[in-house]
């Protein structure tokens, strides 16, 4: 099997990469299965001893069976969807530490009643000063070579002084939790227990709970360092300029972050610490639906040897995916090393960012394309986290439903989201950063009847944040929202950057623009009553930078 030239696997059943991934020794395969046996098997009776067998590799011994050498993957996320639900767009709630242990047992039982199980030993973090040991205990082959490519690769020297990890997975996803044990709601349990730094899933074998929790345990642990933790992608021009791309699913946040002209620090998860940024990550988690080779390469050459696919249909004979195909979910992933981006910057750290990018796909077609915000309204539409769904049809019309997702991240977040903005402020304040508000969404009308904005217009106006000549536009302030727009962007329509040109019904645009904002009001009253700054100062500014009618 060879592919693209990155990895070939030789008669004498060895792999040789030009890529700085580790060498891959694979035997010969059976029934299609290729099977890694670089990793030798540690034999212990129970979790507990196997803990204490510190000599292993990292990467997972896995079977493969899938597209050009990537492995496909059912996460069953669609058929099992949790049911639990506290405050306004998170589905966290507390537990005691009685039902954590009850859980934990009952994840570790199931554990030691296999014959095999995968263990990756890993780190989260590219800064060696604020680096995170983590361990990840898993029942399938899927699951350990999913947070192989998530997580940052120890090296050998690494591995052999890994010693006792910061945090610990039991991922027992095949095994329900028991339905009758206190504050269980359904058979599917995700439970984080940080005192004594472990995580325990039962029930649910979507890949994504394990990268997902740990990126809350870093959204609890680094603000402890004063290290502002993001949920955002993050890239470099070739003169040393970063970007923080911040934006909800569907929003382009992964597509506009992995530019071809840029280097790529990280897709999803970053911290920005007294020295500059880091990716908190070792890869990228894009999503797959409607992917074309011309629309984004480099996503596209990505799905290669090592690559997992998620909930994607392909064609047992030929392994050809479909990726229009939305029969499982339209929520289907790629996970691969950063490494196997071209112009992914390695080791995955920059310096201090000079643009925060908030993006939104705005399907109700009000908000502009581009709008440069000041820090009062960069922290109201951070806490806010908005985008806009389209919703099921009903008599044949389709609505846009607004979500918003406090910090462009409310399920992962442990502390108050004005904390993260505040952090957030004074960052930009330092540094000298822009905040800018991209709507990637629809113009001349709502979802249905307007359009949405074309590819090539949001790149063109990301392409001009990034070389500063957006910064020298001539501006004017819209209404309501109270946004500083461009009168004109190079290789971009003037007439599309006021969302009221586009309308050819202007009573109705006013009417969604009304409605809009006060969608955005009715969400920023759950974020009131925390007060920040002087005499609460800050709190009445972040206020002041939300819609006014």
């Amino acid at each position: 099997m060879a592919t693209n030239g990155e990895v070939k696997i030789n008669g004498n059943g060895t792999a040789t990469q030009k890529s700085p991934l580790r060498k891959i020794t694979t035997s010969d395969k059976h029934d299609g299965i290729c099977h890694d046996m670089s990793a030798p098997t540690v034999k212990a009776q129970t979790i507990d001893e196997l803990h204490s067998l510190q000599k292993k590799k990292s990467a997972p011994s896995t079977p493969n069976k899938g597209i050009q050498g990537a492995f496909a993957a059912v996460s069953e996320e669609e058929r099992q969807k949790q049911q639990l639900q506290s405050i306004r767009g998170s589905p966290n709630i507390e537990m005691d530490e009685h039902t954590f242990m009850v859980n934990r047992e009952r994840a570790v039982d199931y554990l030691n009643s296999l014959d095999k199980v995968f263990v990756n030993d890993q780190f989260l973090n590219w800064d060696p000063e604020n680096r995170i040991k983590v361990r990840i205990v898993s029942a399938r082959a899927y699951h350990s070579l999913f947070m192989h490519n998530m997580c940052i690769r120890p090296t050998p020297e690494e591995l052999e002084n890994f010693g006792t990890p910061d945090f610990t997975i039991y991922n027992a996803g095949q095994f329900p939790c028991n339905r009758y044990t206190h504050y269980m709601t359904s058979s599917t349990s995700i439970d984080l227990n940080l005192a004594r730094r472990e995580m325990v899933i039962l029930g649910t074998q979507y890949a994504g709970e394990m990268k997902k929790g740990l990126f809350s345990v870093m959204h609890y642990l680094m603000p402890k360092r004063q290290i502002l933790s993001l949920h955002s992608g993050c890239n470099m021009g070739k003169d040393g300029d970063v970007a923080l791309f911040f934006g909800l699913s569907g929003t382009g946040k992964t597509t506009l972050s992995t530019d071809p002209n840029r280097y790529l620090i990280g897709d999803d998860e970053h911290c920005w610490t007294e020295t500059g940024v880091s990716n908190i990550e070792g890869g990228c988690y894009a999503k797959c639906i409607d992917l074309s080779k011309e629309k984004e390469p480099d996503i596209w050459n990505a799905i290669k040897f090592g690559t997992v696919l998620e909930n994607v249909v392909f064609d047992e004979h030929t392994r050809e995916v479909d990726y229009v195909d939305r029969s499982v979910t339209e929520n289907t992933r790629a996970s691969y090393p950063i490494e196997y981006i071209p112009n992914a910057k390695i080791p995955c750290v920059g310096p201090h960012p000079k643009n925060v990018i908030l993006l939104a796909c705005d399907a109700f077609g009000v908000l502009p394309p581009v709008s440069k915000l000041n820090l009062a309204q960069t922290m109201y539409h951070f806490i806010s986290g908005y985008t806009a769904l389209v919703a099921g049809t009903e008599e044949g019309v389709k609505e846009p439903r607004a979500t918003f997702s406090a910090c462009f991240g409310a399920a992962f977040i442990m502390l108050h989201p004005t904390k993260y903005a505040a952090m957030l402020a004074e960052k930009m304040q330092k540094h000298g950063a822009t905040g800018w508000l991209v709507n990637t969404g629809w113009s001349g009308g709502s979802y249905g009847s307007g359009s949405r904005i074309k590819l090539a217009y949001t790149r063109k106006i990301i392409d001009a944040i990034h070389s500063g000549s957006l910064l020298k536009a001539n501006y004017k302030k819209t209404k309501v929202f109270g946004l500083e727009i461009p009168t004109e962007v190079e290789g971009v329509p003037s007439e599309i950057l006021d969302p009221v040109n586009t309308w050819s019904d202007k009573k109705a645009y006013n009417e969604t623009l009304l409605k809009l904002a006060g969608l955005f009001q009715n969400n920023f009253t759950t974020f009131t009553d925390f007060k920040i700054g002087k005499d609460n100062k800050l709190t009445e500014e972040i206020l002041a930078a939300g819609p006014i009618f």
